[in-house]
């Protein structure tokens, strides 16, 4: 047990590395990355947070009911800025107003804010691999390559980091009422590994992405 709890305390380090990273270049950052890093610090604090919560022993569901509206909206303005001219914005700005209201609903009459918001969670992943895939299709363009190359290096490890995120976790998003709710407290400490396995990969790439952004 105490070895699951340290492994998911350290697994929080390049979060923290991410975060500051983030706020040392942010003045430096091109507008898509600007925009990004909004997300990266919003969920960074949100994440660091929770573990605080965890660690007093205090629940810590409420949290993750104000991150899925504000992360994803987060996430929408990321897509919205380097996909504009290749979809109609509205598209994106639609798919985000009609996420947040579900999500509103869902906190306040179908899944307490002190219990696992499973709902909420499975349907974000399901619209952030669409994008994710929408974006990877457009960095394969030669045309868009041919012109943003250096950009789309960076660009292409935040994309993949969001994609093997939600990807992998879809299932524990789907199952994890039930799993916070029926099984024991080390199967759950388990499943939270597993998960912070797949985080520890997605805010590396974000890492990566700051660290390869061009710099012309």
């Amino acid at each position: 047990m105490n070895i699951a709890k340290t492994i998911l305390m350290l697994s929080d380090l390049p979060i923290l590395l991410t975060l500051l990273y983030t706020v040392a270049c942010f003045n430096e950052l091109k507008k898509e990355l600007r925009v990004f890093s909004y997300f990266i610090i919003f969920s960074s604090f949100i994440q660091l947070l929770s573990l605080a919560f965890w660690l007093y022993r205090m629940n810590n569901m409420p949290l993750l009911h104000i991150y899925v509206p504000v992360g994803f909206i987060l996430q929408a303005w990321f897509y919205r800025t380097i996909l504009g001219d290749f979809i109609n914005k509205r598209i994106i700005w639609c798919m985000t107003i009609l996420f947040s209201i579900f999500s509103i609903i869902n906190s306040l009459a179908l899944q307490n804010i002190y219990t696992f918001n499973s709902n909420a969670l499975t349907i974000e992943s399901i619209l952030i691999i669409i994008l994710t895939l929408f974006s990877f299709m457009v960095f394969l363009n030669d045309i868009v390559k041919q012109n943003a190359y250096n950009d789309i290096i960076s660009l292409n490890w935040i994309n993949s980091g969001l994609f093997i995120y939600h990807t992998s976790n879809l299932l524990i998003f789907y199952f994890g009422a039930t799993i916070v709710s029926k099984f024991s407290v080390d199967t759950n400490l388990y499943t939270w590994i597993l998960h912070a396995f797949f985080s520890f990969i997605m805010y590396g790439c974000f890492f990566i992405s700051l660290w390869k952004r061009s710099r012309n």
